[in-house]
């Protein structure tokens, strides 16, 4: 039988890898004399102080390397496949499934369905179990693995194979068992549908799951994402405000009792139910340092505190205060309709601090996808351009700069969800275009960082001569 092998795509600077001259192209065949299957097993094995790697080198050369390094060291290596073997791709049909709302035409990739357990640990991508094995299960267990992030949508085991559209979803769920007996940290994800797993059978999945407390940190209940491509599919509908309340109501009457027992407020609402029912967002403390973020929990939250925070060092900042009143510039701000209501009013209070500073604040409607969908995240280029131009149209002066959320584009690329480019968005809008991360503090530097001459350095600010203009 044919050797696993790993072909090496990166080495890092600095790193051990380079210290021993492994270079990309190289072929990592085992450690410590055993084959690695996959990333779980490359993970567990470089988790020691001494280790033995055989690689081979480009020229068929094999090299066994004696390694001496902490026991958290990394070897600096990436690979030509990040999980080491085949991606599993998702064997359900969830009624929810926001793939199958996709429309025809885009890019391959986008219509994958990940469903690997490799992926959860790596990524925090929540898997649904159904595809795992009790192999998969006891190494999980055996290599401490965590945390391992689960798509539950309902402890009722004859409900979720019918949410799913799997007739061993319900079965599976005896994993989440094995990894609690296993004492392995777990995450949990709902995904309420409307009349489906809401209400009563809701409240019976919380309070079922906690009975994982500690090992299950975190359970989110987000809303089903719905697109106009449904034709075909489950019946679902969106949460009015008063189910919102609803909702939101049942997770608060939980969280206050989970946290005197345990010191984990445990379940969570996701941002939009609070938006939808016009409430406001919880305190800070009861994200549990926002363990759920990924998933839309507290998003918001944090938002909020780190420009309160980064704000009031703007407003002691004596250098600041110098040149506030001479501060000039237009600029634009496109977010989603989920973050409109906040951004609006911390650009407000910008302008407020530098009277002659204009922000324009538009929320981008999804034409896309459709007008139920209001992140951010899922904006295209093509709706961001032409609602932006139509305003334009009206006589708006947008300014010398567009700043947008980074999350619209692909993670690590300068690309839309369409495969519109930021080159191609600024020409069609003839002005640049900013990508800020999603930190209060980023929304600041982002407005005063014109042309890149104000830079953050360690949480504080560095001014370079000649800033502001005058």
């Amino acid at each position: 039988m044919k050797k696993q092998e790993h072909i090496i795509k990166e080495v890092y600077p600095g790193s051990i890898a380079e210290e021993m001259e492994i270079e990309a192209g190289d072929v990592l065949l085992a450690i410590n004399d055993q084959e690695i299957e996959d990333v779980f097993d490359y993970r567990y094995l470089i988790k020691d102080e001494y280790i033995e790697v055989l690689i081979r080198k480009r020229g068929g050369e094999e090299w066994l390397l004696e390694i001496e390094k902490d026991y958290e060291d990394e070897l600096g290596i990436e690979f030509e496949n990040g999980l080491m073997s085949e991606y599993r791709s998702c064997s359900n049909k969830c009624i929810f499934c926001f793939i199958d709302q996709m429309p025809p035409g885009m890019r391959e990739t986008l219509y994958f369905k990940d469903d690997d357990s490799r992926l959860s640990f790596l990524q925090g991508n929540y898997i649904t179990l159904t595809n795992m094995s009790d192999r998969d299960v006891e190494r999980i267990i055996h290599m401490q693995l965590a945390p391992i992030n689960i798509s539950v949508q309902t402890t009722n085991p004859q409900l979720r194979c019918k949410m799913l559209h799997n007739r061993f979803a319900g079965e599976k769920l005896k994993y989440i068992d094995e990894f609690y007996e296993g004492h392995v940290e777990m995450n949990g994800q709902i995904v309420c549908c409307k009349g489906v797993n809401d209400g009563a059978e809701l409240e019976r999945s919380i309070q079922d799951l906690s009975r994982y407390l500690p090992f299950m940190r975190s359970v989110s209940v987000v809303p089903a994402g719905l697109t106009r491509y449904r034709e075909g599919l489950y019946p679902l509908e969106l949460y009015t405000k008063k189910e919102a309340e609803a909702v939101i109501d049942l997770i608060e009457s939980y969280q206050k009792r989970f946290y005197e027992e345990y010191g984990l407020h445990f379940i969570h609402a996701s941002d939009e139910w609070y938006i939808t029912a016009e409430r406001d967002f919880p305190e800070e403390e009861r994200y549990d340092g926002y363990i759920q973020l990924e998933n839309g929990v507290g998003m918001m939250r944090l938002f909020m505190e780190e420009f309160e925070e980064a704000f009031a060092e703007l407003q002691k900042d004596l250098k600041v205060l110098e040149w506030a009143d001479r501060y000039k510039r237009t600029l634009t701000i496109a977010t989603g309709r989920l973050a409109y209501a906040a951004v609006s009013d911390f650009s407000d209070r910008m302008m407020e601090m530098f009277p002659k500073l204009t922000i324009h604040v538009y929320a981008i409607r999804n034409d896309f996808f459709g007008e139920m969908i209001t992140v951010s995240g899922l904006i295209t280029g093509q709706d961001l351009v032409n609602q932006l131009l139509e305003y334009r149209k009206q006589g708006v002066d947008l300014g010398d700069a567009l700043i947008i959320p980074s999350n619209m584009l692909r993670t690590g690329a300068q690309v839309f969800l369409d495969d519109m480019t930021i080159r191609e968005a600024e020409e069609k809008l003839g002005m640049r275009l900013v990508p800020a991360e999603a930190g209060g503090r980023d929304f600041i530097q982002a407005i005063l960082n014109k042309d890149y001459c104000m830079e953050r350095e360690n949480d504080g600010y560095v001014y370079v001569e000649g800033y502001p203009e005058k």
